[in-house]
């Protein structure tokens, strides 16, 4: 059930069992106005105004189905209950919030990863009589489940050139222009960075970069780390720590489906999206500790550690993505384990140097439960990533403050006048929650999606 599926479980209709959901608190009053017929099966039944119940009619066939919950906002409220009921069409009529939470946890709920694995079972749909917004929930849940599938995807079959593959098929879908430099065309075209990291790999390194929209348009940058599989490199990583290497590309994969949901939406901006896509891989021609390497920007970098390879790729398609000078740039990645142990793995975490958009994108994830926290860019911490032979290294001489250090290494790659700000994130589900089931997962898209809307849409 991966993203080419889920948005068939929710449909523009008026048939099907009735649904009806209930806030905890208005459970007593709708049980009241029920038949006997009614009060007697839930009585029989054993339930207590908490979770679903499938209520029969007098001949034993499927009636109405009740979900009774003290949060009917939840935007996860469907997420168990698509995977409880079986297969038919359930009829939701309820007011626009409810209907767009309801039918967002719906599709969610019922993703599976199963491309892999034979899934016979069949899914309940759910009919929701607004066309429209059926249609802005099947984006989103489409854009969403996007996202989990690239990242859920082994490294076997998302490489630099799956990669590329998904991000033309997108370009065709809506329309927009895709180039792709691959292999020596990096060092040719001075993208030395990206070409150092991914040059050990049998599968060639690349910068994708995709265009859509009104070039007259405001002009919005997405970068994404795309590091198809991080062995560490020379700094081998042991194996629990390469165990989930295949999700270090989910920087790419959320700004591939950030950019999905932007287009399907028809978006009133110019949109860059660019993925410095490699694989961190040892060989021979493995860019090596101590190595010292002019960047795009012209800083030169010194390489403190070859398993901080995400910040060298990012920074050569940070300092391209100057070059267009947008209104807003905004990268996400896999960055740092710094972050996790700051906020955990299902909180993701964002620097910014502009205070007005990240105030009002913190607020954007809050209106639309997909919360973000914002992180400090300490310039004190700067100096912890200096060099006595380099501008710059890659990393920092102490562990502490990872995450800063890393996001103060990328920071100096943009410039100053442009409003950048940088989402290191998870990418994984490490528990099942209801609508998130472990694996690959989207995380602040949601919030950054509502901002650009609230900002640029018409």
């Amino acid at each position: 059930m991966t993203s080419s599926k889920t948005t068939q479980l929710i449909v523009h209709s008026k048939d099907g069992t009735p649904l009806h959901i209930i806030s905890s608190d208005q459970y007593p009053t709708w049980l009241d106005k029920q038949p006997q017929q009614v009060k007697n099966w839930l009585t029989t039944t054993n339930f207590n105004g908490k979770g679903h119940s499938i209520i029969p009619n007098t001949e034993g066939a499927l009636d109405q189905v009740i979900l009774v919950s003290n949060d009917i906002e939840s935007y996860w409220l469907c997420g168990d209950l698509v995977n409880q009921l079986p297969a038919g069409h359930y009829h939701l009529a309820a007011d626009t919030t409810l209907s767009k939470v309801a039918a967002f946890s719906w599709g969610l709920g019922a993703y599976k990863f199963d491309r892999y694995k034979q899934n016979d079972k069949q899914y309940p749909v759910l009919t929701i009589d607004n066309a429209q917004l059926v249609d802005e929930c099947q984006k989103l849940v489409r854009s969403v489940s996007l996202v989990r599938d690239l990242v859920n995807t082994p490294a076997a079959d998302m490489m630099p050139q799956h990669l590329g593959e998904t991000m033309t098929a997108l370009a065709e879908e809506f329309g927009a222009n895709i180039n792709q430099i691959i292999g020596d065309e990096l060092l040719e075209q001075n993208y030395p960075t990206i070409h150092m990291v991914g040059r050990a790999s049998a599968n060639q390194p690349r910068l994708i970069d995709l265009t859509w929209g009104d070039e007259n348009a405001p002009k919005v940058t997405l970068v994404g780390k795309g590091v198809c599989f991080d062995s560490g490199g020379l700094d081998l990583k042991p194996g629990a720590g390469m165990r989930l290497m295949k999700k270090d590309m989910g920087g790419a994969a959320h700004v591939i489906g950030l950019a999905h949901q932007i287009m399907a939406s028809n978006l009133p901006i110019r949109l860059r999206v660019l993925v410095p896509a490699v694989e961190n891989a040892v060989s021979d021609n493995a860019f090596r500790p101590g190595d010292v390497i002019k960047t795009r920007k012209g800083l030169t970098v010194e390489i403190d550690n070859t398993d901080a390879e995400g910040r060298l790729v990012l920074c050569d398609a940070l300092a391209e993505a100057n070059n267009d000078k947008p209104e807003l740039m905004i990268d996400f990645a896999t960055l740092t384990g710094a972050m996790r142990i700051a906020l955990g793995t299902e909180l993701p975490g964002f620097f910014s140097n502009d205070d007005a958009v990240a105030a009002a994108m913190t607020e954007s994830g809050l209106a639309v439960q997909d919360p973000i926290w914002r992180m400090p860019l300490h310039k004190p911490y700067l100096e912890l990533t200096g060099s006595d032979i380099a501008d710059i290294a890659n990393c920092a001489k102490t562990p502490f403050g990872g995450a800063i250090t890393a996001a103060l290494y990328l920071e100096a790659f943009v410039d100053d006048d442009i409003s950048w700000s940088h989402f290191d994130v998870m990418a994984w589900n490490n528990r099942q929650l209801p609508g998130r089931p472990i694996g690959g997962e989207a995380f602040g898209i949601r919030a950054v999606f509502d901002y650009l809307q609230n900002r640029f849409g018409q």
